[in-house]
């Protein structure tokens, strides 16, 4: 449950059963199970870990008057966040260091296959959770000014599923195809079989299916407030924009630049990404050793 008067009890005696070297709390916006879990690991004298996988945005002002991340950066916790992005909040409040260790992905798994050969349009992909947060009626609306604009043919993939599914099926234009949820197999194919990767929500925290297409050699067409545009080098290995105007018109280029999405296609399939299982292992065990330090000087 979201609140469990009994999860502090729980925790206590997992804790005290077992012999643990660190406690590592992965947190959101509104998270009381993972704070109940570092109240208890600190009270048992643990080293913790806690990583904000989410931007704090409209709730910064609150989770600063709660105060809780420089309470717990007081009494030895090692902050981090799986970006830039998510880490700017938490410093601002806890004004502490926060690292970042990123969410990992399998990249022998997520990797290019053969360029299929692109007809005479642009084939856009896109995987999201269909909630308003990820704005896919937003990408739908911009896609159709960019296939207005450059007068190509632009087609649109979204996969995923969410509250929003039915009231999309009901209005998506005849370009625009929703397959819902596809395997992992599925979706690398998907993929691999399109030119770009576009990624419209504002608050991401990270994005892992955007990490995903980037490791498939796609290049990515982001805002420049959300955590996907750290995943890509902007005119190089994708196209990083300021709103959604400008979104619109880096589908139009796209669309109408044959030299510029080959450019950038050619840099993101040969790029790595840095995301894969090794380097995040790395990050977090340094964390680790990071929190056992910090325990230490309490």
């Amino acid at each position: 449950m979201l609140i469990n008067p009994a999860a502090r009890r729980a925790l206590r005696k997992a804790l005290a059963d077992s012999d643990f070297d660190v406690v590592h709390a992965h947190l959101g916006v509104v998270s009381p199970f993972a704070m109940d879990g570092v109240q208890v690991a600190l009270d048992a004298s643990l080293p913790v870990a806690a990583t904000w996988h989410s931007v704090t945005g409209r709730s910064e002002p609150v989770v600063r008057a709660l105060g809780y991340p420089a309470r717990w950066a007081r009494r030895g916790v090692a902050l981090s966040a799986v970006s830039a992005v998510a880490a700017a909040p938490v410093e601002r409040i806890a004004k502490t260091p926060v690292s970042l260790i990123p969410n990992g992905i399998d990249t022998s798994f997520w990797s290019a296959g053969e360029v299929c050969p692109a007809g005479d349009g642009l084939r856009v992909v896109s995987a999201m959770r269909l909630a308003s947060r990820k704005r896919p009626q937003q990408l739908i609306e911009l896609v159709e000014r960019a296939r207005a604009v450059s007068g190509r043919d632009i087609r649109l993939t979204i996969a995923g599923d969410g509250p929003l599914r039915r009231r999309l099926d009901s209005r998506c234009p005849h370009w625009c195809r929703l397959p819902g949820r596809l395997s992992a197999g599925a979706l690398r194919d998907l993929y691999r079989s399109a030119d770009v990767y576009a990624s419209p929500a504002v608050l991401e925290a990270f994005g892992i299916a955007a990490a995903e297409a980037r490791s498939c050699g796609l290049p990515l067409v982001t805002r420049a407030e959300s955590a996907v545009a750290s995943m890509i080098e902007h005119e190089r290995t994708g196209l990083v924009v300021g709103d959604d105007d400008e979104f619109a018109t880096a589908l139009s280029r796209l669309a109408t630049d044959s030299m510029l999405r080959e450019r950038l296609s050619s840099a993101s399939r040969t790029d790595r990404i840095g995301f894969g299982w090794p380097d995040v292992l790395g990050k977090t065990l340094a964390e680790y050793d990071r929190a056992r330090r910090l325990a230490t000087q309490r």
